[in-house]
């Protein structure tokens, strides 16, 4: 075993994190170590309590400590329109435009055959179950305006209309390529205002 071979793991860790390079792993590594070790303990008790808490709400898919989130149980929201985003940061930053009531399904990923992500990866059957549990009327396809969002979109909706769900997808106020990650809340808003039956 090599000699530092804790560190070389915790470099390994932070590289696999997103947009995170062999040096700028180094770099969080070496300061967590070196000048914020109470950070790092911190941050090592806040993963833990993460991965022992959190899992996916049983209507949603987004993360909750609860079997049911809170916002799935809200009698204030609207059980009628289901909003589908791929991401959980997608379905915050679509309640940041707070132009949206409904529910939402978080899919967790998005259609990439090349990185063998498919249906079955991203568990479609249960989305089809809660788009048709008879109190949905609309779905409003959120996936971003990349390919593969677009993919997604498209394969979600040839399901959902073989099932007589009304489909429609928000329309192209974020820019083509774009996230709704990176989005301001008002252009967010105008794409849903103006979203479009999906056919």
């Amino acid at each position: 075993m090599p000699a530092n071979a804790s560190l070389e793991e915790l470099i390994e860790a932070l590289r696999g994190l997103p947009s995170i390079g062999p040096k700028a792993a180094q770099r969080m590594a070496y300061h967590l170590l070196q000048r914020d070790r109470r950070g790092a303990d911190r941050l090592a008790r806040a993963l833990d309590s993460a991965l022992q808490n959190l899992h996916h709400c049983t209507h949603c898919n987004n993360f909750t400590e609860q079997a049911i989130c809170e916002r799935c149980l809200s009698t204030r929201r609207d059980p009628s329109q289901l909003c589908i985003v791929e991401m959980p940061i997608d379905l915050n930053s679509m309640e940041q435009t707070q132009a949206y009531n409904g529910l939402y399904y978080v899919l967790m990923g998005r259609l990439s055959p090349l990185d063998g992500i498919g249906p079955k990866e991203l568990a479609f059957g249960r989305l089809i179950t809660r788009a048709t549990d008879g109190v949905v009327k609309e779905v409003i396809l959120a996936t971003n305006f990349t390919n593969e969002g677009e993919a997604t979109a498209h394969y979600l909706s040839e399901l959902l209309h073989a099932r007589g769900i009304k489909v429609s997808r928000i329309a192209r106020g974020l820019p083509v390529g774009g996230e709704l990650e990176f989005s301001d809340a008002a252009t967010v808003a105008q794409a849903l205002r103006e979203r479009r039956d999906f056919d």
